[in-house]
């Protein structure tokens, strides 16, 4: 099978690329001497975690195999059916979910969940089989979590009790980030923060042995992972336009793109209409905020090189994708049918709106075999 015979729009996966940004991962990690936690919310698939798990520089906290990070129980559920047991549910748990988590951990897995919340931490203790269970940290992103110096970090670690098992941030707000500089300062923010909270707790008596931070920017812009015993890190796999933009990868990095058709010739207008919309390639304009606009995703051929310049999807309607393409392809008019791939913008929202990947190798258009992948929640 070829790209060529491919339905469109559907998603394209280069695993060479895959390979190349996992393996910079672990080295990273590697050098900092802390295991990785690889987060499954971007690929959220068996194949590809098998991929980051088997370079896992020393999974102090998961066993043999090491452990994972998702974004859903659907994920988490997903996972141990294909035999990963060590998660870490990475989104603040409700007590509604908790039976869920304990018919997991119960049927094999080991989940631990995350709370920032006296109330819920008192609903985990009282629960019949209480999950191992992470402090949220606000380490400068301001979406969940409690700071480092927060009376209420203590209270939460003591209804917690023996559940408690140690800290978590995510250094989301190093996306704001311009500079390696100001990058490594976000990094550092990230690791102190957290690093002080858990000497907090030791220090009252709880045993914290877990620190985990982790976002893709941070991970490769930190000079000290000193005190961290584990780092999350997830689009680093795909990587996509937003990344490279920040400097998190380099241009070449994108290993997912997705495949589209044209549907649609305007050369007076130098504009093509594509069969690949806001669905398909997803609504996010990232690259907005930085100093190249891609608007929702920059054409590239059927190799995925960016041989046709700047020609951007530049409106994205539910099922149509307007490309603006680039002046210096002059009257520039490929047939209907002819497909081209679109690098995207934020590959964790692209990624979810597809159901499997079509892998190929290097840039070859023969497709090797096709991974599914799982959405939901």
């Amino acid at each position: 099978m070829r790209l060529s015979d491919l339905p469109t729009p559907c998603l394209v996966l280069d695993r060479r690329v895959l390979a190349r940004n996992l393996n910079v991962m672990a080295q990273v990690a590697s050098y900092h001497g802390v295991a990785l936690r690889p987060h499954m919310k971007t690929a959220k698939s068996i194949d590809v975690a098998r991929m980051a798990l088997a370079l896992n520089p020393g999974a102090a906290a998961g066993g043999e195999q090491g452990g994972v990070t998702v974004s859903t129980l659907a994920e988490a559920e997903y996972f141990a059916g294909h035999g990963l047991s060590d998660m870490l549910y990475a989104v603040g748990i409700t007590p509604q979910k908790l039976d869920q988590v304990a018919k997991l951990n119960t049927a094999g897995a080991d989940i631990i969940v995350i709370t920032d919340d006296a109330t819920v931490a008192s609903a985990i203790a009282a629960h019949p089989a209480p999950p191992r269970t992470l402090i949220e940290i606000d380490t400068g992103e301001h979406r969940g979590g409690l700071f480092p110096d927060d009376p209420m970090v203590l209270d939460i670690a003591a209804r917690l009790g023996p559940n408690l098992v140690g800290v978590m941030t995510h250094g989301g707000h190093s996306y704001g980030a311009r500079s390696v500089p100001e990058m490594r300062q976000t990094a550092e923010q990230e690791r102190l923060g957290c690093v002080h909270a858990v000497s907090r707790l030791r220090a009252a008596g709880h045993p914290a042995p877990i620190v985990s931070i982790g976002s893709s920017p941070t991970a490769r812009a930190a000079t000290s992972m000193e005190g961290v015993t584990e780092l999350r890190a997830g689009v680093y796999m795909f990587g996509d336009l937003f990344q490279a933009e920040i400097g998190t990868h380099g241009p070449d990095d994108i290993a997912v793109s997705v495949l589209t058709s044209v549907i649609g010739n305007r050369p007076s207008q130098r504009r093509l209409l594509v069969d690949a919309g806001a669905i398909a390639l997803s609504k996010d304009r990232s690259t907005q905020a930085t100093a190249n606009d891609y608007g929702f995703g920059i054409l590239a051929d059927m190799q995925g090189r960016r041989s046709l310049g700047r020609s951007i999807v530049r409106t994205a309607y539910q099922e149509h994708g307007v490309v603006e393409l680039d002046p210096q392809l002059g009257t520039f008019a490929p047939p209907i049918g002819t497909k081209f791939r679109v690098l995207p913008n934020h590959t964790c929202l692209t990624a979810a709106a597809h159901d499997r990947y079509f892998v190929i190798e290097d840039d070859s258009e023969t497709v090797t075999a096709i991974w599914p992948r799982v959405n939901g929640w």
